[in-house]
Parts: structure tokens; sequence; C-alpha cells
């Protein structure tokens, strides 16, 4: 009885174990449950289930609301609901091959095949396999991508993008340049390239700020990607450089008529903060595969076709030429030659009066730095000082200026100045003050007789560098010049706070100051009584004739440098002019202004003895021309010539007149003015 008891009492006990492990079980399962639910709602992750036919019977709530089941999807299979992404490089297999094959997988990115197709998942499997070893279905989890696809997606913008226009940027347009250069071998077609460079940009960024420059920046890629239209790929270098890819069929007229379309829409007026802009626009064109089969070399020559476009006076389109090629590889071999020149002592200094009005006496110097040529002879400066500045050169050259000057001057009389122009990267150079006081100290010149000319564009940066670097120069006791002012933008405010002790007044004021047709007179006579009221001297640059000396002086300029006076001098005849009385001077110039000229600044080719250059011409008439940017030899008058004034034809002409790299000719016959094509001067940069 008692052992029956006790097996009764065992009996219920174990049962009682039993319940209370069920009931467990029970708990952990719905624990699980809650916990699984709990992820899926506030988490990114899920989990899906399939039975052995491939058909769901278990999806998380939330994402089957995505793929647009709200009954759950359960019946549906796993490729009735996803569709993988076939660009994705981890995808090797499609979902149904691993359904149908039994084996995992493992976070393909996939999208609902119909829901929110801006919604990725990552999802990965693997079967079940009971412990006989039959396949029960599928058991899977995944992931959102979203998040991560749409911040890869801005990263890829970033990189591709421009940030201010939202046109392609560099990179992007590379890439694409690449790839049409690509299909241009394939299908031998034609291919474009389009650089463009807004004129006159720099000066709303100087003058209405950076703002508003980012403002037109956008409204001129939007005019931008209206002109080109489905043509070609708008894309943004930087600043205001502008590229635009023509991919197919890109003859020279389309490209043409495409071209002045841009420049035709660039140039109308924009309204920005109640502001009317007036912009422009050159354009550089090169064409594939005849100007370049590769990236770097079409891109090199439309840049090349570019720099002809701003040459030839700024928004016109060009397209590349052979010869352009061979004057860039000029440059670079001038380039080289310069180099050599600063170490081969092929450089030296001529120096130009500054004579006063009042008594016609020289009371200074004008550095001018020369250049000779061991093979091609003199060459201009405004050939080889912007290769320099270009190049990173110009500092050293400047430096040398500046000391064998000092050097030269100290054997001068000690009432006489001497003056060298400061280019603008070395007045950005801080230790520009230490360099001028080594050289004063060397040179043993007292510092008042350095005159330091400085140009407008020194105020670029203009801020708290500028301010301190006119300080250390005047600080030092040398005196400061204010070259070719009336030719910047804000000159007025340059005045205001900068520490001039001179203004020398551009010679395009100066020339023609006779001439009653003009207002240059009065444009003097203005800024004459501007500096005078500053406590500022004042000289007239490029007097070239007797009669305007009179008129300068009345207007009551100080002083007076030009060709009226004679060419510029070595420092031998500096010296010997000092020792033979003194600072007078003799009046060399032409007794009266020739009538009527035009001033121009434009290039036209010289025919000299069969050989062929580059000149300048700044004055024109039907009768005659001034040109520079060649040394004629000494005894010249009378020399034939030959001129190409931009018509095509070349006239013939005798040259007059020589004095440094400028000259006179005299036409052989009268030129119709009317019939030259307009063209400007190259730009310096």
């Amino acid at each position: 009885m008692i052992r029956s008891l006790r097996s009764l009492a065992s009996a219920r006990s174990a049962a009682t174990d039993a319940e209370r492990a069920a009931e467990e079980d029970l708990l952990r399962g719905q624990r699980a449950q809650l916990m699984v639910r709990e992820f899926e709602e506030q988490g990114s992750g899920w989990f899906w289930q399939t039975d052995r036919d491939g058909s769901i019977t278990y999806l998380s709530a939330k994402v089957a609301r995505q793929v647009g089941h709200v009954d759950g999807g359960v019946g549906e299979t796993l490729t009735a609901l996803f569709q993988i992404d076939s660009e994705s490089p981890d995808t090797e297999r499609t979902l149904g091959f691993h359904m149908s094959s039994r084996t995992s997988f493992c976070e393909y990115s996939v999208r609902a095949v119909g829901g929110d197709a801006d919604r990725w998942w990552s999802i990965s499997g693997r079967p079940i396999i009971d412990a006989n070893g039959n396949f029960q279905g599928f058991v899977g989890w995944g992931s959102d991508l979203t998040a991560k696809r749409r911040s890869e997606a801005e990263i890829t913008r970033l990189a591709l993008f421009d940030g201010l226009t939202g046109l392609a940027n560099r990179q992007r347009m590379l890439l694409s340049l690449d790839q049409t250069l690509a299909q241009v071998a394939a299908t031998y077609r034609t291919a474009g390239l389009l650089l463009l460079d807004l004129d006159r940009f720099k000066a709303v960024n100087d003058t209405l700020g950076h703002p508003t420059g980012d403002a037109l920046l956008k409204q001129v890629a939007q005019r931008l990607t209206r002109a080109v239209g489905d043509a070609g790929l708008v894309g943004r270098l930087g600043g205001d450089e502008f590229k635009v890819i023509v991919p197919s069929d890109a003859d020279r007229d389309r490209l043409a008529t495409l071209a002045e379309t841009i420049i035709t829409v660039l140039s109308q007026p924009y309204f920005i903060g109640g502001s009317s802009i007036s912009i422009g626009c050159s354009i550089g064109i090169a064409v594939a595969p005849d100007d370049g089969t590769d990236a770097e070399a079409l891109v090199r020559n439309a840049d090349l076709a570019l720099y002809a476009a701003k040459g030839d006076g700024r928004g016109v389109h060009r397209f590349f030429r052979e010869e352009l090629l061979e004057g860039a590889r000029s440059g670079r071999q001038l380039e080289d030659d310069l180099r050599q020149a600063l170490v081969g002592n092929q450089l030296h200094l001529v120096y130009q009066p500054i004579v006063t009005t009042a008594d016609e006496r020289i009371v200074g110097y004008e550095t001018l730095l020369r250049w000779n040529h061991p093979v091609r002879g003199a060459i201009s400066p405004a050939k080889f000082v912007p290769i320099a500045e270009e190049c990173g050169m110009i500092e050293a050259i400047g430096t040398w200026v500046l000391r064998r000057a000092c050097a030269d001057a100290a054997q001068w009389p000690a009432d006489i100045r001497v003056a060298v122009n400061i280019s603008p990267i070395q007045f950005a150079n801080p230790a520009l003050p230490a360099i001028v006081a080594a050289t004063l100290a060397t040179t043993g010149i007292a510092p008042e007789r350095l005159e330091l000319e400085i140009t407008e564009s020194v105020f670029v940066n203009d801020d708290t560098s500028t301010d301190a670097m006119f300080a250390s120069l005047k600080g030092l006791g040398v005196r400061l010049a204010l070259d070719d002012f009336g030719t910047g933008y804000s000159s007025l405010g340059y005045l205001r706070k900068a520490p001039f002790d001179k203004i020398k007044i551009d010679r395009s004021f100066v020339c023609g100051v006779a001439d009653s047709a003009t207002r240059n007179a009065a444009i003097v006579r203005a800024i004459v009584t501007l500096a005078d009221t500053l406590g500022m001297d004042t000289t007239a640059e490029g007097v070239e004739t007797q009669d305007e000396i009179a008129l300068i002086r009345d207007i009551g300029c100080k002083q007076i440098q030009g060709w009226v006076y004679g060419k510029a001098v070595p420092q031998a005849d500096v010296l010997a002019r000092a020792g033979q009385g003194g600072g007078s001077v003799t009046r060399v110039g032409h007794r009266v202004s020739r009538a009527p000229r035009n001033k121009v600044l434009r290039w036209a080719m010289l025919e000299v003895a069969g050989q062929v250059g580059d000149v300048r011409i700044r004055n024109l008439s039907n009768g005659g021309a001034m040109i520079d940017g060649v040394e004629f030899p000494d005894g010249s008058r009378g020399l034939p010539v030959r001129l190409d004034l931009g018509d095509g034809r070349m006239v013939g002409a005798t040259v007059r007149w020589a004095q440094g790299d400028r000259a006179g000719v005299a036409f052989d016959r009268v030129v119709m003015l009317d019939s030259i094509a307009p063209r400007s001067a190259r730009p310096r940069n």
C-alpha cells in the first residue's frame, strides 16, 4: 500500500514537472515572439520563412506592408515579392536559382516588385534540413538598406556634381569625356569639346562680392543648361570655367552655331539683388578625333582655342588650329630660355627719365627690364614678363631687378630717384620688406630715393595683409607710386586707404590730351586735382609729342615720362648724362600730335626682311601706325616692312622712327580703316 502511494506521488510529481517545463517553454516562446516582434517593428532587421514549396509562411508585418501585402504575403513566393539588384557586384545568382537549388545566399540587395521602388533591403537565407536530412523550406533574415543607399547616392552626387550649380563637376566631365572618346574610336564619329570662360566675372566678384558672384554662377548654369539642351553634357570645372561635351555628330558648323547661341544667351543682362549685371563669354572648341583622341590632348587643344578667343577680343568662339599648339610650344621653349637668361647674364636694365614739368630737369628714372636672347635677339617684356609670372620666375627676376637698379642708382647724383616695378606676386610675398631693407643696406642708397611702383591688381585680395604690407614698406622710408592709375575698378577706394606718394596717370588718358575731340585733358585735370588734395605727386606716362608738354604743365601735373624726352638708356648713358651737366634734358619727340589716330590695342603680323613675328598696334591712322613688341636696330629709319592689319592683306610700310621696343611706321598707301576687322590684344594671363 505504501509502495503504491509512493508510485502515485512520483507519477504526480513527474506530471507536474512536465507541465512546468511545458509552461516554461510556452513562456519562452511567447517572450521570443514578443522580442522578435519588437525587434522587427522598432529596428531595421526582420525575418522570413518559406515551406518546402517556396511559399511564404512568415514575413515581418512591417516589410509585408512595405512590399504592398497587407495580408502578410503568406502564400506568395519570395521572387514574387522581391527583385534583385542586377547591378550589385555582390550578386552572383538570382533568388530563383537559390530557391530551386536549395542553397544559401547572403546579403543580396533587393527591392519590392510592386511596392516602393526607392526602398531597398539586404536579405539572406539558408535551407532548413530536419534530423532525417529532409528539406523543410527556407529561413532567412533581412535589414533595411534605404538609408545606406541614400547616403551612398548623396556621396556619389557630391563626388560627381558641383555643389554650387548642380552641374557635373570636373571628375564627372572627365569620366564622360573618356567614355565619349571611346565611342568615337569605336564608331568613327566626331565629338566636340567646348571650354567656356566668363568675361568680366572677376569684376563682379571684386565689386559686388562673392555672394553675388555665386548667385550669378547659378544663373549662368541655368542658362547654359537650357542653351545646350539635349545636345550635350554641361559641367562646371570651377570658378567661372565651364565645359560642354557634344558626344556625337559634332560637325564644325553645328558646334559654331551652338557656341554662338551660348555666347548670346550668357551675354544677356542678369538681375541679382536689385543690380543689373552684364558679363560675356569666350569659348574654345576642339573636335575629336581630329584635334585629339584622348582626353588630355583634347582638353589641352580646347584650352589653346579658348586662349585664342580671349586674345581676339573676348565674346567670341575659336576652333583649335595647329599653329596654336606651335605657339604654345614656342612659349614653353621661351620659358626654358628665360630660366637660362637669368643665370646667363642675358637680362639687363635700361632707365627712362622722369622729368619735371616746371623746369624740365630729370628727377628720377624708371627701371625697365630688357632681354637679349642669344638666338632670337631682343624680346619684348610684353612677351616674357607674363611667362615669368605664369612659371613662378617673376619673384626671382623682380628681386634681381630691385638689387641691380639700386646698385646702379647708388652711382647717380643723390637727388635722383630710381623707380622699380613690383609685381602683384612680389607684393604678396611677406618677405618683400626684408628684401627691400637688405637691398637698401647693401647698396647704401637712401630709402627716399627708392620708389616702388605698384599696380591696382595688388588689391585683388584687399585684406589686412595688404594693409600690413603697405605699412611695412612705408616704415622703411621708401616711396610708393600707384602705377597705371585709372585702368582698375576701384582706384578712388585704393587712394583712400593706401599710403601712396605718387599717382602715375596711365598713358591711355595722357595720349591725345592735346586733341580737343577727346575728354582726356579733363580726365587728367581731375586726377591731378585729386592727387593735390591728397598730397600726392603726379606723373603723366606715355607723353610722345612736344605740344602735350605745355598742356600737361598747365593742367598742374608735376612730372612727365615718355618718349618725348628720349628712349630708355643703359646705366652708362645715365652716368654720362649726369657728368655732362646734371639733370637737364632735351625734347626729342614729335613737335605736334598727329591726327586723326585711333587708339587701339590689337595684335598684328609684321614682316621684316622675310622674317614674320607678332607686334601690337597701339595707334592707328589711315597713313600709319605705332607698334610695339619689336626692337629695331639703330639706323632702321627708312627700313621697309609689311604689316597685316587683320583683314588678311599685307600693307607695305616704312619705319619712320624707332625707340626701345616701339616704332612708328608710315603706310605706302592710304588705308581705309573701315575695312579693318576689329581685334583686341592678347590678354596677359
